[in-house]
């Protein structure tokens, strides 16, 4: 399969190849864990010159997801190997990087062999932070002790861990995107950054729909639970069985709960009062889940996704992995690549680059170097580097957040875009969010604080905000308004949504040259399905995540919205990188991200029929769960405390960690000293709010107010158009 090429002009701008985003830039990846690979292989797709030092003997630990050398074809595509027993070369290649990338909790990579220059990005990714005095964990421990373990699983079953590195991948991609930050700040300031990405802060942030409850009902931990695939809200919302396989089922609204009646003949139904409302639903959802596995179970997944389509009902099948996730779309948009086969050998697959841009779309390469092979390349290179000229002078104050000075107008909707626009705000932009007369849905989602969503609070952090008609011409004329003075509108409506208003893509590139636009959905722009509606849950499964985590043969959905946390962090690192080469070509682009291209991406790890090689099991103690890998001691009677346990487990050379529930995880001592949840305060009083994981010690990210009031901005910054239409 080929590589991902950019949008086609059908649903995109019509663009030559630019510049790649990070020419220029030279990147030492010296860590060990798989998130550092993660980080460096996304600036490498988007041009970063990237030198893996590798050591002669590197360490496969299978049962910990954690190390990056489980899977070096995937981990180290596209980059040049440089051995580390060759001191003193490795010593000229952390003295001239640009970025330097580690984890000093999982290997004991030696920075003081070289004079480090001070404008180097030093990017650092450990479990607990580069100040944490505990023990290193691995990715496995971490779901644990994050509550991700803990949601994840039948609701009367067992806490199933995900068997991919989940975290290290989504802090990974958080860090691609701090760094990207930081190079903004070095370009104008000459200032180096240290950054500080933690595993724990990455999966804490994941978790914000789970403790959007407990910020504002502590004792609301009950209602807190593992849910499988169904949701608290809304129903049908699962999976079922066909005839040939499973499907997902995900009905978000009254109006698509009809749709499906009529679809399985039975329309009486949508008037039946114990069906009549989600809250309705949710209350009868095994009568409700029923009635569903009655029709599906008569039918083919095919014929049951095919009249998905035809009613336009978010569903569809739980895509297999086998050697590589098999889905049309994940094909359409060409997501796998296989790397030439060795005489003999069956081909072995890897994934492209879920970021396409219209002009400098991801490069995932197919070339993997054999270990050490690039020595006499690095050390041309570094012979080149040293002739440099010096940095520019520093052109604007070290202290400046930044992404100070850039304007994002943000027409997004739950999760993706307003948690990518989130995190840019946290980081110094000015972050514009445009909903409805009537706000977004999620403004409504329980619990409520002064009629206010708390998840809408914490999610739309640090933002203004102004409503729009856009069904109306002064609407549309308001938005055009706001985009000529933005520097990026990025969304996340169902594709062709904004196309209807005059608003497509070659349309405000015409208009607005140098914008970037940032399109998030379910299945890309450029898609077989761009029609069908999506959400998490249906991304999750045909993706193939599903796929891979089972209990009792039923495949489920991780507890935290993968789709959705990843779909954020991709979004902010393609958008940087758009500003990144707008800052050589003056012109935005297109940005198509699907986050079914993501999550398949971040599956990549279990292609070509890998399997963890240590067992893991949640064992049952006196006091509460507990995470045991590669060993565990049989069951005592009386049932054993986790410390105990652990103990033994310890002592049997397995590794271990306690399932944190929510409440516990939002309760912990490491949470506390991260400062990871805290209050902020508007006009109306004192607010949840949650810090972003994008930790830039010399320039702080900075979540500076809650989530707006409707229309709180609308005089401010809407005033010309309004005016205008007054008289």
């Amino acid at each position: 399969m080929k590589n991902a090429s950019p949008p086609t002009a059908a649903t995109s701008v019509i663009e030559h190849p630019g510049r790649p985003a990070l020419a220029g830039m030279l990147v030492a990846e010296l860590g060990e864990r798989t998130g550092c690979a993660i980080c460096t292989s996304l600036l490498a797709q988007l041009g970063a010159t990237v030198v893996v030092v590798e050591p002669a003997s590197p360490r496969f630990d299978t049962g910990s997801l954690s190390d990056k050398w489980n899977w070096r074809a995937q981990m180290m595509a596209g980059k040049l190997s440089m051995p580390a027993a060759d001191r003193a070369a490795v010593a000229q290649l952390v003295a001239c990087a640009d970025v330097l990338v580690t984890s000093s909790d999982w290997d004991a990579s030696d920075l003081s062999l070289a004079q480090r220059p001070a404008r180097q990005i030093h990017c650092d990714i450990t479990a607990w932070g580069a100040d944490a005095q505990e023990a290193a964990c691995c990715e496995v421990q971490m779901q644990a002790l994050t509550g991700i373990l803990a949601t994840t699983g039948l609701p009367d079953g067992d806490a199933m861990p995900a068997p991919v590195p989940l975290l290290e991948t989504l802090c990974g991609v958080n860090a691609a995107g701090a760094i990207l930050a930081a190079w903004r700040h070095v370009q104008r300031t000459g200032g180096g950054q240290q950054i500080d990405m933690a595993l724990y802060d990455s999966g804490f942030a994941a978790m914000s729909s789970f403790f959007s409850r407990l910020l504002v009902d502590a004792g609301g931990a009950g209602g807190v639970r593992r849910m499988g695939n169904q949701h608290t809200l809304s129903a049908p919302w699962n999976v079922y069985k066909a005839s040939d396989g499973w499907i997902l089922i995900c009905t978000g609204s009254n109006d698509q709960w009809r749709r499906l009646c009529v679809l399985m003949g039975q329309e009486a139904l949508a008037q039946d009062a114990r069906y009549l409302h989600p809250q309705d639903r949710v209350a009868h959802v095994d009568e409700v889940d029923a009635l569903v596995q009655a029709w599906a179970g008569a039918r083919t997944s095919r014929e049951c996704v095919s009249g998905f389509a035809q009613a336009s009902i978010p569903g569809g099948p739980v895509a297999t992995i086998d050697l590589f996730p098999r889905e049309p779309n994940l094909e359409h948009r060409q997501m796998v690549q296989a790397l030439d086969p060795r005489p003999g050998q069956e081909p072995f697959y890897i994934a492209a680059s879920p970021l396409w841009m219209s002009r400098t779309a991801g490069k995932a390469s197919v070339c993997v170097p054999l270990p050490g092979q690039d020595a006499a390349q690095v050390t041309r290179l570094l012979h080149e580097r040293d002739e440099q000229p010096a940095h520019a002078l520093a052109q604007s104050p070290r202290t400046a957040q930044p992404l100070a000075g850039l304007r994002i107008v943000e027409i997004g909707h739950y999760t993706t875009a307003p948690v990518a626009a989130r995190h840019l705000a946290a980081l110094g932009a000015e972050v514009v969010k445009v909903e409805p007369p009537d706000g977004e849905a999620a403004r409504s989602w329980a619990p409520l604080q002064q009629g206010q969503s708390v998840f809408y609070t914490v999610s739309n952090s640090g933002k203004q905000g102004v409503t729009l008609d856009l069904s109306t011409q002064q609407g549309c004329d308001e938005l055009r308004e706001l985009l000529t003075t933005a520097d990026v509108l990025v969304e996340n409506l169902k594709p062709g949504t904004l196309a209807k208003r005059g608003f497509a893509p070659a349309q405000l590139a015409q208009a607005y040259p140098r914008l970037v636009i940032c399109a998030i959905s379910g299945f890309g722009a450029d898609s077989i399905y761009a029609a069908r509606p999506a959400f998490d849950t249906v991304v999750q499964g045909m993706s193939g995540l599903m796929h891979l985590i089972r209990s009792a043969g039923i495949p489920l959905k991780t507890g935290i919205s993968t789709a959705d946390v990843m779909g954020a962090a991709m979004a902010m690192v393609a958008i940087l990188g758009a500003l990144q080469e707008r800052e050589h070509s003056g012109r935005g682009q297109f940005i198509d991200l699907s986050m079914q291209d993501i999550v398949a991406w971040a599956t990549q790890t279990r292609w070509n029929g890998w399997q963890p090689g240590a067992a893991m099991q949640v064992l049952h103690c006196a006091d509460g769960d507990l995470l045991a890998i590669g060993a565990a001691p049989a069951a005592s009677s009386p049932p054993a405390s986790r410390e105990q346990m652990a103990e033994h487990i310890r002592q049997a050379g397995g590794r271990s960690a306690p399932v944190l529930a929510p409440a516990e995880v939002l309760a912990s001592p490491q949470t506390a000293r991260r400062r990871l949840h805290f209050r902020v305060t508007d006009a109306r009083g004192q607010w949840p709010a949650l810090a972003v994981p994008m930790r830039l010690l010399g320039t702080p990210a900075q979540v500076t107010g809650p989530g707006p009031q409707l229309g709180a901005d609308n005089d401010a910054l809407l005033g010309t158009a309004r005016r205008a239409s007054i008289h």
